[in-house]
Order: structure tokens, then C-alpha cells, then sequence
């Protein structure tokens, strides 16, 4: 008889180590407390417009494709790619303009028009980090960090010296650049896992860096196509996702999880995965003091987490052919502001992401217009100083729209809403039960990374695992893939022994 597993939340990690197991010969059961799967990766859907609810900007794309071939599939039966050019569009508060493509004479061309001390300085930029990920992503990034030996043995902190993370990512990004729009746009894409440029390890100078030599991608129908591939994968293989089914309690007895107490009552399980957002877990589905382990209330509360975001959700009547797929806008005072998320205050002058995907995909609008996702990050709930109430809400609202309307083109952008709807940290906490509002999890400050980070296995209960952005290697849909991989590798261990 095969064995059985429970897997709590249908988030990305969730949803992709059901199919691993399942591929594996587990007999696999998802129980998901909202209407529908996805975790945050999730969407909005009005009559005329669809919208990705959070994740938009898909970089290496590898790691999404890796999970078909595990489970002996063609990607291209289930998602149409469509890479992106230029990657960004840069609109700056001075009212200049700049593409950043793929294509490198046309980003040479950009670079050079900045000056052409940046523009060598950016290409070194590119060459020295493209070395960090080479040796992070061999050593680290593809690698469990379950035991002391897998970080604390020679190899490793020489990989690990050579990496060289202590300077922050702006102060690194400044040894290279000086134009400071330049400077800013690089600093700016760092915190995509929501640690400040100011404050974080240069390691996360990544980002931009991989987004640059890769590209960026687009999958045809919106991010969301990727969760329905998923889902339509672990049914062919047999696996079973039940949606509206609240998980309240993991079950422990004699050193083991065998079950999960749920809205429907008591199910039992071989094997329990945790998909929800690790700190929430510990401290509300796991009840028992013993297999908590160290992760006390007390040692939660003593943890850094990330910021969380804020997301504006525009339909509008009428294309806007300024913006590109993606696009970042830089406030004035750009360390004041991007720090104010980090300080426990909104900005007053944000820089902005904003995602327009129908300039290439026009399966996300059925009128004549654009749908855009326009997100700033903003405080975790851990800061009391801002109140998620309707004014607060309609007053970063009314700020963050007079900064579009800014941009050259989009002056009228506020007389052609058609639909508007946001986001806040209070929604990430009660819909997706995320610590505190978090968008991604504890924070991956030095301190909390690679073997520092919770394990995947409990080390109270050998059967239970946990999977998603608060494990390694960190927050990012790639990055949670390779968690689920790295996860499912422990656990094929237990069979081996």
C-alpha cells in the first residue's frame, strides 16, 4: 500500500511537491482553506479585465520547467512562455525615460546614453555578480542545508568567502554606478524579497543581475496559468485537492504527525508537508510546546521578517502604449521612501512597480484597454504606526495614482478607470494566513539563510516536512520550486534508509 501524504496549503510549494510525490508513487491528498488554489499566487478576475494577485515578474524560468521534465511532461503541453524585451522601462521622477533590453548593442546603447563610465561600470557589475550566482547556485541554491556539515565544512565557507555578501546591496551597486537613477533602478529590484537595499546583503544584487543576463518572462494568461498546470498535473496523477477546507491543527503522537485535525474532521496521514507560511504554522497549527522545538512564541517574535506590499489593481478603458510589461517608476528621495516600508511608515513620494500585461498578452483584457498591477512595499503588521482603515487605504491610493499620472502619457490615467481594487497586509495575513502580513516570509538577512533558515524536516517529528518562501533557499517562485525539489529529496531519503 502506497503511503499516505497530507499536504497543508495549495500554494506553489505545496501544489509542486504533491506532483513530485505523486510521480513518486505517494498517495497524495492537498487540503487548501480558500475557495481557490494558488496560495499567493492567485488572481482577480472581472468581466473584463484579469489580474495576477501578487507574483508577475517571472525570471528564471528553468525551475518552472524543471518540474514537468521531473514528472516526465513537456512544459509546452500545459504553457505558452513569451519572453520579455525590453525587461524594464524605467520612468524616473526628473521625467527621463530609459529601456533596458536584452539585446545588447540596444542596452549598450541605453547605458552610454547615461554615460559611458556607467555604461562600463554596469557590464562589470553584471560580470562580477554573474560569478556570485554561478558559485550560489552550485553551492547553495541547489543544495539542502539541513546539517551543520552541508554549510560548516571548508568547500563551502570558501564558496562562501569568494561570495563576499557583507557590504549592503546599495553600497556594492555604488562601487560600480554613479548616475544615481541608474543606481536606484538596480538598488530598487533587490527587494523583490523584501529586504531593503540599504540594509540587506549584497548577495540579493542577483536580481537584477540574472534579470539582465536571462531575461524576463511572460506566461500567456497571466501567472496563474502556471498554478492550473500544476492542478491539472496532480489530478492526472491521481492526486486529490480539496479547496475550502481549513487545516486547524497538526495531530502529533509517539514522535510522529499522523494526522491533521481539519474543518472536516480528523485526517490521518504517513507523511504531513506543511505548505503555509512556516512561523504561522509553528505557532497556530502546531499546538504541542514539545514539537515546536526551539521555534517558541519567544524566538518567533524575535525573528526578522520581510515587508509586505501594497497593490493597486487598475482596468482601464484605454490602451497606454507608454508603459511596457514591466516598468519602475523612481519617486523623489528615493532612500527616504524605499526605507519608510522598513521603518514602519508610508512613503510620501513611492517608487513604483508597475505590471502591464496586457502590452503583450491580450487574454487579460476583453475591452479595448490595459489592466495594470501597480504595487509599492509598505510596513508588515508588526509595525503598528499605520492603520489599514479606508483612509489610510484612500490616501496611499490618491498618492501613488499622482505619481503615475506624472508619467509623461498617463496624465489621464485616473479619468479611464474602469476597475480599481487593492491589496493591503491585512489581506495577506487573514486570506493566506502570512505572519504578520508579510509578502515573503522571514526575511533572508544573513543571519536567517541557507542552514540558518528553518529546516525542511522537523527535528521532533522525522515525518513531518515543511515547504515554501520561509524555508531555503528563500522567498520567489523559482526559489520555492527548488524548495519543493529539495524537499522532496528528504523525504525519498526516508524510504532509502
Amino acid at each position: 500500500m502506497n503511503k499516505k501524504v497530507i499536504i497543508v496549503g495549495a500554494g506553489i510549494g505545496g501544489l509542486s511537491t504533491a506532483l513530485r510525490l505523486l510521480s513518486n508513487g505517494y498517495d497524495v491528498e492537498i487540503y487548501e482553506k480558500n475557495k481557490t488554489i494558488g496560495g499567493r499566487v492567485n488572481l482577480i478576475e472581472n468581466k473584463n479585465f484579469r489580474f495576477d494577485l501578487s507574483a508577475s515578474i517571472l525570471m528564471m524560468p528553468d525551475p518552472y520547467k524543471e518540474i514537468f521534465s521531473y514528472v516526465n511532461k513537456n512544459y509546452r503541453d500545459y504553457l505558452e512562455f513569451i519572453q520579455i524585451d525590453p525587461i524594464y522601462r524605467l520612468f524616473s521622477a526628473d521625467g527621463t525615460t530609459n529601456d533596458f533590453n536584452n539585446n545588447i548593442p540596444c542596452l549598450t546603447k541605453t547605458l552610454e546614453g547615461i554615460s559611458k563610465e556607467d555604461s562600463l561600470g554596469y557590464f562589470k557589475l553584471l560580470s562580477d555578480v554573474y560569478e556570485k550566482y554561478l558559485i550560489s547556485n552550485k553551492y547553495f541554491l541547489q543544495r539542502s542545508e539541513e546539517s551543520f556539515k552541508d554549510l560548516f565544512n571548508l568547500d563551502t565557507l570558501l564558496k562562501a568567502l569568494k561570495i563576499h555578501t557583507l557590504s549592503t546591496s546599495y553600497d556594492y551597486i555604488s562601487k560600480y554606478i554613479k548616475d544615481e537613477n541608474l543606481r536606484n533602478f538596480l538598488a530598487f529590484q533587490t527587494m523583490y524579497v523584501g529586504i531593503s537595499p540599504f540594509n540587506g546583503p549584497n548577495i540579493y544584487t542577483l536580481i537584477p543581475v540574472v534579470s539582465q543576463l536571462y531575461g524576463l518572462w511572460h506566461l500567456k494568461g497571466g501567472m496563474y496559468s502556471f498554478v492550473n498546470a500544476l492542478s491539472k498535473l496532480i489530478l492526472e496523477f491521481g492526486g486529490t485537492i480539496k479547496t475550502e477546507v481549513a487545516v486547524e491543527e497538526i495531530i502529533f503522537l509517539k514522535g510522529k504527525a499522523i494526522g491533521v485535525k481539519t474543518s472536516q474532521g480528523i485526517k490521518k496521514a504517513d507523511i504531513v508537508v506543511c505548505n503555509v507560511d512556516f512561523p504561522y504554522a509553528i505557532k497556530n497549527l502546531v499546538k504541542d510546546e514539545y514539537y515546536k522545538d526551539k521555534y517558541t512564541d519567544k524566538k518567533l517574535s524575535e525573528m526578522k521578517y520581510s515587508c509586505s506590499t501594497f497593490i493597486i489593481y487598475l482596468g482601464l478603458r484605454k490602451k497606454y502604449p507608454q508603459l511596457s510589461v514591466h516598468n519602475i517608476y523612481l519617486g523623489k528621495n528615493f532612500k527616504e521612501n524605499i526605507e519608510a516600508a522598513f521603518k514602519g511608515t508610508l512613503p510620501k513620494s513611492p517608487s513604483l512597480y508597475i505590471y502591464c500585461p496586457s502590452r503583450i498578452d491580450r487574454s487579460m483584457v476583453k475591452n479595448e484597454g490595459d489592466c495594470l498591477n501597480i504595487m509599492i512595499r509598505v510596513p508588515n503588521l508588526l509595525f503598528k504606526e499605520v492603520t489599514w482603515d479606508k483612509d489610510n487605504i484612500n490616501l496611499l491610493t490618491d498618492i501613488i495614482l499622482s505619481e503615475v499620472k506624472s508619467i509623461k502619457g498617463l496624465e489621464d490615467i485616473e479619468e479611464n478607470i474602469e476597475y480599481i481594487n487593492c491589496f493591503t497586509p491585512l489581506e495577506m495575513e487573514s486570506k493566506f494566513n502570512a505572519y504578520a502580513g508579510t509578502a515573503f516570509g522571514l526575511s533572508p538577512n544573513l543571519m536567517q539563510t541557507n542552514y540558518f533558515r528553518p529546516h525542511f524536516k522537523s527535528n521532533k517529528a522525522n515525518n513531518l516536512f515543511f515547504v515554501g518562501s520561509s524555508m531555503h533557499p528563500g522567498p520567489g517562485i523559482s526559489l520555492v520550486l527548488n524548495s519543493s525539489k529539495l524537499v522532496t529529496e528528504e523525504i525519498l531519503k526516508q524510504i532509502r534508509k
